[in-house]
């Protein structure tokens, strides 16, 4: 955010330069947000990038260039990247179709045509539907007190549906037309769609309805070897981290106030993360044993209580005997 943010009244309508992380909403959004502000309005990333939706902690890593290219990690690995421009709705297209063109009256876009020569058989036409020649009257049909009494309807098996001609090759065919296009006179490259000249905030956009979640460790840098660095340094994996640089690796943050953000963390050598990262995992399968567990026993409970419902049900019957 920039610097003249009013952070005491900080929501969710706050205006931003960008927003970066996860998104998981129910079974159906698990995405990663990337938007940026141009021109007084947000823009979405037109792809849709999958964040991860299991326990672990994950870092997530947007990389904006000075070339108008971006790339977005996830753990590390790329999970998307591409153009700026491209991607996102900044910018009216380069081409436009051509508004005084116009499809010429004798252009034929039918690939297929009727054949003239095919004709409709006599015998074609049959009803869907007939009496059905098994039904009979009932005996105890009363023709005054029930109406007269009609068979019921069953499907014609020798109903062939509608006729249609055989189609065959249009010797007028000419293609799909494509409307021709000219050069937008509304576009306008821009060569600083990356650039945001004061970044002096950062804040949480977050709406939970299951605790437990932690977002921390954020760093913006110009400097992605740095923020590996740091990464290393820290107890935790970092949620989301933004590096802003350009070809020369000269800063593009011009207020420094919030240059550098990140938690004070202890050090963390290699060896000490993949153990952490075991742990992890061992926990997680701890979790799983103990749902598997549960879902046993409750499954053993349900058959149980069928089981007694049922000889209570034996019971009832024998008792009905008797009487």
């Amino acid at each position: 955010m920039a610097s003249d943010v009013n952070l005491e009244d900080f929501h969710g309508e706050t205006p931003y330069h960008i927003m970066f992380g996860p998104d998981i909403c129910g079974p159906g959004t698990k995405k990663v947000h990337v938007i940026f502000h141009y021109k007084d309005r947000n823009h979405m990333i037109k792809k849709d990038i999958r964040c991860k939706d299991d326990v672990f902690t994950h870092l997530y890593t947007l990389i904006v260039n000075s070339d108008n290219t971006y790339e977005v990690q996830i753990d590390g690995e790329k999970a998307e990247s591409g153009e700026l421009e491209a991607d996102w709705d900044f910018l009216p297209p380069k081409k436009i179709k051509d508004p005084d063109a116009k499809k010429p009256e004798d252009w034929d876009e039918r690939e297929f045509i009727d054949d003239e020569d095919d004709k409709k058989p006599e015998d074609w036409d049959k009803p869907e539907h007939i009496p059905d020649p098994d039904a009979k009257k009932p005996e105890d049909w009363d023709d005054e007190m029930d109406g007269e009494w009609e068979p019921p309807m069953v499907d014609n098996p020798e109903y062939k549906g509608e006729w249609k001609p055989k189609q065959k090759k249009n010797p007028a065919y000419k293609g799909k037309w494509i409307h021709p296009e000219i050069e937008n006179p509304d576009y306008t490259p821009d060569d600083s769609l990356y650039v945001y000249d004061d970044i002096g905030a950062i804040g949480f956009d977050l709406w939970q309805v299951k605790s437990g979640t932690i977002f921390d460790d954020i760093i913006v840098t110009d400097s992605v070897e740095e923020a590996k660095v740091l990464f290393h340094s820290c107890i935790d994996i970092f949620s989301v981290l933004f590096f802003l640089e350009n070809e020369n690796g000269d800063s593009l943050i011009r207020s420094t106030d919030f240059a550098l953000i990140t938690a004070i963390g202890i050090n963390m050598t290699e060896t000490d993360f993949t153990e952490m990262r075991e742990g992890e995992k061992k926990m997680k399968e701890k979790q799983d044993e103990e749902e598997e567990k549960k879902r046993k026993e409750e499954e053993e409970k349900k058959k149980e209580e069928e089981k007694d419902d049922g000889e209570k049900d034996e019971e009832k019957d024998e008792d009905e005997k008797k009487k």
